[in-house]
């Protein structure tokens, strides 16, 4: 009894070892995304490329751990808001686009680290609506704006700390290979432009494991 009780006090003056990630567990990470364009377009109406502006809004991701190092990631966000124009006219319109990406990942480092980075691979399908010129657009004889959907591949890089059992940081950078087509009038004219987006997305947050 005695040397149970010395074997019971020993272990308790150890902390107990938890896995940050392992098989079956389930992970909601939530944070500020920033969508960065690498832009390029055909000529526009003779006055250059199309240009899209950044934009930054709540991000979502939830994974899977399949193993203790190959996971399944979903990323969602609240919808994104560019401003396009041309450098000679300044932004011309608004598009609003929504771009969930499925992941396929692996994480380095075995189940008990608290620091768990890993890349990832998958697809991602990018939907554009609410689409329209502005004013200075209009005025331009420009109107019937629509963006084409997008399928491409995708690609990421991560790091997960684990601040304790359930809570963990992350910070990841998404590359997307978004490319559409942007339909318009012009004085009455219609136009398609080949456009490329491309952005790298910047992703930090808080994670929580369920």
């Amino acid at each position: 009894m005695k040397r149970a009780a010395l074997a019971l006090a020993f272990l308790s003056a150890f902390p107990v070892i938890t896995s940050a990630h392992q098989a079956g567990d389930f992970f909601m990470r939530a944070g500020s995304a920033t969508v960065r364009p690498t832009e390029g377009s055909d000529n526009v109406l003779g006055m250059g490329t199309f240009d899209v502006d950044n934009n930054t809004q709540l991000g979502l991701t939830f994974s899977w751990m399949a193993t203790d190092n190959i996971g399944v990631e979903l990323l969602a966000a609240t919808p994104f808001r560019h401003k396009v124009g041309l450098a000679a006219t300044g932004t011309l319109a608004t598009v609003r686009q929504l771009p969930p990406t499925l992941m396929a990942q692996y994480y380095f480092f075995d189940s008990n680290s608290k620091l768990r980075p890993y890349v990832g691979a998958g697809i991602n399908y990018t939907t554009f609506y609410d689409s329209d010129f502005n004013q200075t657009g209009r005025d331009a004889g420009l109107s019937d704006l629509s963006v084409k959907d997008s399928w491409g591949m995708a690609g990421q890089v991560g790091l997960d700390y684990e601040i304790d059992q359930d809570w963990m940081l992350n910070m990841s950078v998404w590359y997307m290979d978004i490319d559409t087509e942007v339909k318009f009038k012009a004085g009455g004219q219609q136009q398609n432009i080949d456009m490329r987006i491309d952005p790298w997305v910047f992703f930090f947050g808080l994670g929580y494991r369920f």
